[in-house]
């Protein structure tokens, strides 16, 4: 499989401009960990991530070394900690040391960088155009929708996948972080939805592409009164069974 086939193509970004407050809660309204930081043209500069938030003045987590350690980071260290615990802006904060894979960089192989490199998702680029990003929750998404033993995807495949993507994306009732996944014509269907009316319209969306044989539901329910976000039916019941 390569990284076109199971990344997540509706880009959720921000520029370095936006404030930390803002990219914070873009990512708890979207339900994502980290968001890619581009410039004017849209070419990605950054990535900033729920790991940039741990450090921060607002809730006291700043980092306390001690006076010998202090003495041996420099003042240079000392100024960069103060930075990313005070910035209040993106740019000031974001992680600039980019690592990226193509559309048809091999998953092996994209998961070898995030190995190497510790880091949880790679921009997915078309030249110097920011076209997708793979994550975790992708590799995640894709192994539980094909833990059996299946073939690879033929271009048909990706061919269905791309209209079901188009036939859904710009809804308002399109979920999180849509996921797509197609195999021998059967769609698997994953993302989060926040009202349970919106899961028949993106199961009959993709039902009417062409070339479709059956729709896998995996989508989830969050709840925001709540705060608890609940598996879709087939997944309960394959659950159950299992």
């Amino acid at each position: 499989m390569r990284a076109h086939q199971v990344m997540t193509r509706k880009l959720i970004t921000v520029d370095a401009d936006t404030t930390v407050y803002d990219a914070a809660m873009l990512m708890l309204q979207k339900h994502v960990s980290g968001l890619p930081v581009v410039d004017r043209n849209g070419k990605p500069i950054g990535i900033i991530s729920q790991g940039d938030f741990i450090r921060r003045s607002e809730i006291g987590t700043q980092r306390k070394r001690g006076r010998w350690l202090r003495f041996l980071l420099g003042p240079g260290q000392r100024a960069d900690d103060f930075v990313h615990e005070h910035g209040r802006k993106v740019g000031e904060i974001m992680t600039t040391e980019l690592f990226s894979v193509t559309e048809d960089t091999p998953l092996e192989e994209a998961v070898r960088q995030m190995e190497r490199h510790k880091v949880k998702r790679l921009p997915v680029m078309r030249g110097e155009a920011l076209v997708g990003i793979l994550t975790r929750t992708d590799l995640l998404r894709a192994f539980a929708s094909l833990a059996a033993d299946v073939p690879d995807p033929t271009a048909d495949d990706d061919h269905i996948r791309r209209r079901v993507i188009a036939a859904i994306e710009t809804r308002d009732w399109a979920p999180i972080q849509l996921g797509v996944i197609v195999r021998d014509g059967i769609v698997h269907l994953s993302g989060i939805i926040t009202d349970e009316q919106f899961r028949k319209a993106n199961i009959v969306a993709a039902e009417n592409v062409t070339g479709v044989r059956l729709v896998h539901d995996h989508l989830s329910l969050f709840d925001a009164t709540s705060g608890l976000s609940f598996r879709s039916p087939e997944d309960e019941e394959w659950s159950r069974a299992g």
